[in-house]
């Protein structure tokens, strides 16, 4: 009978989302990517947590209820006819989503990882890991009473306001790195497109850069390794430290055939001003803002590389600019 009501009152539906309410969700990007998938079909889609420990607590087979998960509408008609079994089979299970996992596994079904689902299982400034995540759409980001304002000098409603703004402009590029450099003043630029940009004097490859610069501290404390990824641990030689600039707006103004967002410096620490090269303080001092031109086609990441990019260095006062771009077929980032 229940099985029955279910398919009555779902005509139409494809796709059941479940996640938590203390969870921001882009649904232009969840859309574009459950569009890769054949909703007539099994699936199970989400992703792990980014703590080791959480996942070694619940299941490295389980897409988290926090960042969000999605089952195609014929699997969910088999959990609802299976439900009540399944519920009876697994008592002692901490949390719904592991459940779930379970009752999906009783049913020959494996997860399916979307890297763009965030648990967000990290404390305190996940501004390096924002800055370096994965090549994927921003779908969720979990946990936001659990970390701190993702830009500096506001509180959490309004960091999430400001993000916002640049997801209306283009969501599909919305934390995407991308990774350039200006050979004539040996910098290297790493740009998390709606979010942060990073400036490094010398060149840094992409095996560096897209590892997240360790500003977060685990969720867990005691576990070794914390991380489900690799990170970089920011040196304390103060030539090596970035000049890290925000997302600061959208130009509203057309300029050509691209969207136009600046990315103001936060504030020179005193440290970077005790590098020198040559006599000569550290260059990058002298560039107080970028403006990233991005094409106003939405961006793919299925089978696509990492979008390239140009350096403007003089663009006007203190400011660069840096010009998106799909890359030449032979084109090497460093």
């Amino acid at each position: 009978m229940v099985a029955e009501a279910f398919a009555a009152a779902n005509d139409g539906v494809r796709w059941y989302i479940m996640t938590d309410d203390d969870t921001i969700v882009f649904v232009d990007n969840l859309v574009g990517v459950l569009r890769k998938y054949d909703h007539r079909k099994y699936f199970y889609v989400g992703a792990n947590a980014e703590s080791i420990s959480s996942n070694w607590f619940h299941s490295f087979e389980m897409g988290f209820g926090g960042a969000g998960y999605a089952l195609s509408y014929p699997l969910a008609e088999l959990v609802v006819k299976n439900l009540d079994v399944c519920i009876k089979r697994y008592p002692t299970l901490y949390g719904s989503d592991h459940v779930m996992q379970s009752c999906i596994a009783d049913l020959g079904v494996s997860l399916t990882q979307e890297k763009g689902f965030h648990q967000i299982d990290l404390h305190h400034d996940i501004s390096g890991f924002l800055s370096a995540r994965p090549q994927s759409p921003l779908i969720s980001l979990h946990h936001l009473d659990a970390f701190d304002p993702i830009f500096p000098s506001t509180d959490r409603p309004n960091s999430l306001n400001h993000l916002m703004k640049a997801a209306k402009a283009d969501s599909s590029r919305l934390l995407q790195q991308t990774i350039c450099y200006h050979k004539q003043s040996n910098r290297t630029f790493s740009i998390s497109w709606g979010y942060s940009a990073h400036i490094y004097q010398g060149t840094y490859p992409p095996s560096v850069l897209l590892r997240p610069l360790e500003t977060f501290v685990p969720w867990s404390r005691a576990a070794k390794p914390p991380y489900m990824f690799n990170t970089w641990v920011l040196s304390r030689n103060p030539c090596e430290a970035p000049h890290v600039f925000y997302f600061d707006s959208v130009d509203e103004e057309s300029y050509e055939d691209y969207v136009v967002t600046s990315y103001n410096l936060t504030g020179t620490p005193p440290r970077l001003l005790a590098c020198s090269s040559g006599g000569n303080r550290y260059s990058a001092n002298y560039v107080d803002r970028i403006r990233v031109l991005s094409p106003l086609k939405r961006y793919t990441e299925v089978g696509s590389r990492r979008e390239c990019c140009d350096i403007v260095q003089e663009a006007g006062m203190h400011t660069s600019e840096v010009k998106l771009r799909a890359c030449m077929k032979h084109e090497l980032l460093a």
